[in-house]
């Protein structure tokens, strides 16, 4: 009998296997779609600590429901005008990082 050997691969090789090595155009959707669904859940979290419902958030944006319901399950559609809207109308801190050439930009 041969023992067969578990192979361990990180997500890191996984992604670049079945998505595309970072850098190419697949990959870099692939991780803006993932960003994008991550902010989405954000927007949601922060919507039912606050105890609101969809309806009463687009009142306080100015946005009809559907779009509070589109926009948690991805931003992906969202102008950054509306994503801050929403942030401001959630008492929700917004914080930006813009990293060029592997410095991270700030504003004081």
């Amino acid at each position: 009998m041969s023992k067969k050997e578990l192979v361990v691969y990180s997500l890191e090789e996984m992604k670049n296997k079945y998505i595309g090595k970072s850098g190419t155009q697949e990959r870099d959707e692939f991780e803006y779609e993932l960003r994008m669904d991550v902010l989405g859940r954000m927007i949601k979290k922060a919507r039912q600590e606050r105890n609101l419902t969809q309806e009463q958030l687009g009142t306080l944006v100015g946005v009809q429901k559907a779009q509070i319901s589109k926009l948690e399950a991805s931003a992906n559609s969202a102008t950054i005008d509306t994503i801050l809207k929403v942030f401001k109308a959630l008492h929700a801190d917004i914080h930006f990082n813009v990293k060029i050439e592997n410095q991270f930009l700030q504003l004081t």
